[in-house]
């Protein structure tokens, strides 16, 4: 049996047009569970050569009986579709970095979340993620972010807007510590979402203690791979708040940052200081960055099964 598309509700086209976006009905969706969700295609508002491009299209799904309507929401949405309206204009919005310096598209996310069929105490969001080296990697990840009940009540909503971010975050944190493969194929890999990733007496996200060397050498690998390897030489978002959140810091002190890289000569930004693209001396800097790639991928290889085949084992 066939749904019919339903358009985004009034509520949230409002949200999204206040942020100089578009939403534009996609084709109907179901859940984990098999309910039906609302989907809607999320452009750029005023730039029709932008809003034309399939990778500056976001895809956000919300449960059907999802209220945009509702105050308590109000805030939150308006920062998920500000911050969007500035991500969609990098010319790949969808690639993150991780801190060993992997460049990885996110994707497939399957909104809302749904309770965990194993009996576990949990909610459940599918998703994957691959590997953008600019040459064509078929290394990726399935991903189950699951979250715990607790951590669930820190959030207005089980919904993609309110939960994005810190579950992006949390998949990158995980391959920070090796816990997550990328592989040519294989099985769904679990990202656990724990309190641990959330300060209740401070109501912020947690994710890595950085310094400010760290962050140098993260922002400049951010410039390379985004803006000079994948992005065409296009400027890229150097002052995302995700990756302020993933790196435990603050938006402004991103931009001190990155106006220190200008003083290294490895990244030029425009007026505002939000927006970077990579020097001839970044853009030189290539082999380093793929060795970082494949120590990284090293990293995060598991080496227990060569140990296991040749009969090294403890059980």
């Amino acid at each position: 049996m066939s749904t019919a598309i339903q358009a985004p509700s009034p509520a949230l086209e409002a949200a999204a047009q206040n942020a100089g976006l578009n939403l534009t009905a996609a084709e109907p969706g179901i859940d984990f569970t098999g309910a039906p969700t609302t989907r809607a295609i999320v452009t750029l508002a005023g730039n029709a050569a932008l809003a034309a491009d399939p990778a500056r299209q976001q895809l956000l799904e919300l449960s059907q009986t999802f209220d945009a309507a509702d105050p308590k929401f109000a805030a939150a949405l308006a920062v998920y579709f500000r911050e969007a309206a500035h991500r969609l204009r990098n010319s790949r919005p969808d690639v993150y970095l991780t801190l060993h310096g992997l460049p990885l598209s996110f994707g497939k996310f399957a909104w809302p979340f749904h309770s965990s069929t194993s009996g576990a105490d949990t909610f459940i969001v599918h998703g994957e993620i691959r590997l953008e080296d600019g040459r064509g990697s078929q290394l990726h990840a399935k991903v189950s972010a699951s979250m715990t009940q607790t951590f669930a009540t820190v959030i207005p909503a089980l919904e993609q807007p309110f939960a994005e971010s810190f579950i992006y975050n949390a998949v990158r944190k995980t391959l920070d510590q090796g816990q997550l493969e990328l592989v040519q194929s294989g099985n769904r890999q679990p990202v656990p979402v724990t309190t641990r990733y959330y300060s209740m007496k401070q109501q912020v996200f947690i994710f890595n203690d950085t310094t400010e060397t760290q962050r140098r050498a993260y922002l400049a690998a951010k410039t390379f791979w985004l803006s000079h390897v994948l992005g065409a030489g296009e400027p890229i978002w150097i002052t995302d708040p995700r990756d302020a959140q993933y790196l435990n810091t603050t938006v402004a002190d991103l931009k001190t940052t990155a106006a220190a890289l200008v003083k290294d000569g490895l990244v030029l930004l425009d007026g505002t200081g939000n927006w970077s693209t990579a020097t001839d001396t970044l853009r030189n800097e290539e082999d380093t960055y793929r060795t970082q790639v494949a120590e990284a991928l090293a990293f995060i290889k598991p080496t227990f099964n060569e140990d296991m085949r040749g009969g090294h084992t403890n059980m």
